[in-house]
């Protein structure tokens, strides 16, 4: 793809975000054939925006759910800054296709890691973190169904990025806990939706973390000091409908609660 053709990519997504519309796919002539050309569709579609990045999700880190989307492996988007909530914050469903929420751990860095030829190990990535903090995240997609169109073309669409709430940094001491088998559960207007654990998450979410910091190792400029990676879904998406409220408890972690409008 030459960057004409990554900046027609990028503003045909773009204009459907804006729009809250959805198409089949990107045309053939744009459509990225492997993950540098998705990232840099993903990286131009953040620039015209107009927003500031300010972290990073991972998309597909269970087996479930890459069956569900027919891919076969994680992938990463981008956080846009308009797009961050905080506890307790009213989520617009207006034009979101999914409407599904997802609860996840959220890891806060504390130091740049930048790209490099070699892979970090989880231990490195875990020791640049600065807090751990529970997260709810509302994605959705531009494509009529994303189930199809395949990992390049999700990638570009900032792997179904729209919003997520951040809750505050958990006290409890999380580096000595086992965050694959720490329990998650949602409640959808106070009756219990769903629940799973750290073990949802590529095994964990500790390794997840350490997957997207050599995806973006690879394909980006590595994380930066205080980015917030949302690591993906403990538990089955709930879906959701406006009026609905949705609370993830993370145990000693925190509880989180976001209302859907």
């Amino acid at each position: 793809m030459n960057q004409q053709d990554i900046s027609s990519a990028a503003a045909t997504l773009w204009q459907h975000w804006q729009q809250s519309t959805r198409f089949d796919e990107l045309p053939a002539h744009c459509r990225p054939g492997n993950r540098a050309e998705a990232y840099a569709i993903q990286a131009e579609v953040a620039k015209l925006s107009g927003m500031s990045i300010v972290g990073w999700k991972i998309a597909a880190t269970s087996t479930a759910g890459q069956r569900h989307i027919h891919v076969d492996g994680p992938l990463a988007g981008c956080l846009l800054s308009a797009r961050a909530l905080e506890a307790g914050a009213s989520v617009s469903l207006a034009g979101n296709h999914m409407k599904v929420a997802e609860a996840e751990f959220a890891f806060r860095m504390g130091r740049h890691l930048p790209k490099r030829a070699e892979s970090y190990s989880v231990a490195e990535v875990l020791d640049a973190v600065a807090s751990l903090h529970p997260a709810i995240e509302v994605p959705d997609s531009r494509y009529e169904d994303f189930t199809r169109v395949g990992a390049d073309q999700l990638i570009a669409d900032v792997a179904c990025a729209c919003w997520f709430a951040l809750g505050p940094a958990t006290r409890a001491d999380w580096r000595v806990i086992d965050l694959a088998q720490h329990s998650v559960t949602a409640c959808r207007n106070g009756a219990l939706a769903a629940q799973g654990s750290g073990a949802n998450v590529l095994g964990d979410p500790r390794s997840a973390l350490a997957w997207v910091a050599n995806e973006l190792s690879a394909y980006g400029n590595g994380l930066r000091a205080g980015d917030v990676v949302i690591t993906g879904t403990c538990l089955t998406p709930v879906p959701v409908s406006a009026g609905d409220s949705v609370k993830a408890d993370f145990g000693e972690f925190g509880v989180l609660e976001v209302a859907f409008a």
